[in-house]
């Protein structure tokens, strides 16, 4: 049987998300599916497939007996598995998810519970079983279509309130046809991560170690210490994060660390800087040989999503072994999903040149909940997605991505794409991060500026000058910043994205 259930996964036949567990107790049964840190006790806790199902189930039945099916049920649980298992008791229950990332603000996590109608909100799991019946582990899911609206992730506000895309069961289902190719394949399968479980990039990363049997050591609470702690003790082939986390690792010693079990680092959730992912292949190995001696460089996977197209669909890869003569990153579309770029009239450009990058595949919304006029200025009748981000044409359907279309700065006619200059400055040896934003003028229309983040060991502090001029030897004159303020970080939303429509202040 648990072959058959193998086989429906890799060809897509499991349209249902609240069956998911019960299909993977049957696959994988007593084998650990994850173990968690960050516990106030302080101890690590284990949850085998069998028992993380069941706990799903009587969720489900305890769901069930609160509200009636097709209602909303807001998840405010904190981040870590529990999140992802009231999400899928929510929906074997045959209700419509709503998770919260735990870093929201309460005046967004007010706006999600009005904007929803939630009937409910549950925050703990083992509140929500304990007044469960006794036959609730049998408890059956919902029925279900493929097209049925299974959960409401939001956006992470970057552009204004946040809003609900309404995600499928086979939107959300997509990631898992692929890692069900992934059990036996790999020698030491466990992977460890940091990324937030209420975010669409953690939700599916979930849902593809799964479907792949892979056990993973989640950081409920992510600190860079603790997450170099458990690579070197724990030895995963692999390690998922966001690029603030891979910024923070860095700085945090990093480089003196044992990171050689390490095949494969990958990243989410945010552009991840070609330096720094280099940078951390070389920590990693692409074989361990006897006596703990790494041996090449480990991959380095890089992927690109957002929530409004289900997660991920497209993959950019360092691959293992000696460096290539790559100065970035080119994306390619991961299976059932296909991408183009276009001109402000909806025509694709030509090669090199830079337009809006649309998509289409499995994972496309439906829409966004009670926004019809918003659905209707990203999704196309025809079901592409306009993403809002830049990207150019590259040969064998390759993109390389340059950022997001409303951060362009206008400087005198000329277009400024943020990430070359960012890149540009991050790479002077006192400088950990940049964000660059475009300031009005009355002469140019808007003219660039760079928030810096410095290194804690970066000695003497270099100047504004100092950093203009770093730039000027390295990029277009219109280009380089006109100002440069320091910062001792820059602001974030719950995702760890940089909310750059707060850094024109910093220079008032």
């Amino acid at each position: 049987m648990a072959g058959h259930e193998r086989l429906d996964l890799v060809r897509g036949r499991q349209p249902h998300l609240g069956q998911l567990m019960e299909r993977l107790a049957v696959l994988y049964g007593d084998r650990v599916a994850v173990t968690e840190d960050g516990w106030p006790d302080g101890d690590a806790r284990r949850l085998t497939f069998r028992q993380a199902a069941e706990l799903v189930s009587r969720g489900a039945g305890a769901i069930r007996s609160r509200v009636d099916p097709g209602q909303r049920v807001l998840v405010t649980a904190p981040n870590g598995y529990e999140l992802f298992l009231l999400v899928h008791a929510a929906v074997r229950a045959g209700c419509v998810a709503v998770p919260v990332n735990p870093k929201a603000r309460p005046d967004e996590i007010e706006h999600m519970r009005d904007d929803s109608g939630a009937a409910l909100e549950v925050s703990s799991l083992d509140e929500l079983v304990a007044d469960a019946p006794a036959d609730g582990a049998s408890t059956r899911a919902a029925p279900a279509t493929a097209d049925d609206v299974a959960v409401l992730f939001y956006t992470s506000g970057t552009t204004g309130r946040p809003k609900g895309a309404q995600l499928t069961h086979r939107a959300l289902m997509a990631p898992a046809s692929a890692a069900a190719l992934v059990p036996g394949i790999v020698p030491r399968p466990e992977v460890v991560s940091g990324l937030p479980v209420a975010h669409i990039a953690g939700f599916s990363m979930l849902v593809s170690t799964g479907a792949g049997g892979l056990p993973i050591y989640l950081l409920r609470r992510f600190r860079p210490d603790t997450a170099l702690d458990a690579i070197e003790s724990r030895r995963p082939f692999m390690f998922i994060g966001v690029p603030a986390m891979y910024r923070m690792m860095w700085e945090a010693g990093a480089p003196e660390r044992d990171l050689r079990s390490v095949r494969v680092w990958a990243s989410g959730a945010d552009a991840m800087p070609f330096e720094l992912a280099q940078s951390f292949q070389k920590l990693g190995s692409l074989v361990r040989l006897p006596g703990g001696r790494g041996l090449g460089r480990a991959a380095f996977l890089d992927g690109y999503g957002m929530v409004e197209v289900g997660g991920g669909v497209a993959l950019k890869l360092l691959p293992p072994g000696p460096p290539l003569p790559v100065k970035g990153l080119l994306g390619a579309p991961m299976p059932r999903y296909s991408l183009k770029v276009v001109d402000d009239a909806g025509e694709p450009v030509g090669r090199g040149q830079v337009g809006e990058l649309m998509v289409k595949g499995p994972g496309v919304m439906r829409g966004y909940h009670g926004q019809a006029a918003a659905t209707d200025e990203t999704v196309t009748p025809d079901g592409w997605v306009r993403t809002g981000d830049l990207a150019r044409a590259h040969r064998l359907g390759l993109i390389e991505f340059a950022g997001r279309k409303k951060d362009v700065v206008k400087h005198g006619g000329y277009s400024v794409f943020p990430p070359e200059v960012e890149a540009v400055i991050e790479q002077h040896p006192a400088v950990t991060e940049c964000a660059v934003v475009g300031l009005t003028d009355e002469r140019k229309g808007q003219v660039p500026a760079a928030v810096v983040v410095l290194r804690p060991d970066s000695g003497s502090a270099p100047s504004e000058e100092e950093i203009i001029g770093w730039a000027r030897e390295r990029l277009a004159d219109y280009k380089v910043p006109t100002r440069v303020v320091f910062a001792p970080g820059l602001p974030r939303t719950g995702t760890d994205k940089v909310q750059k429509a707060e850094l024109p202040a910093l220079f008032a």
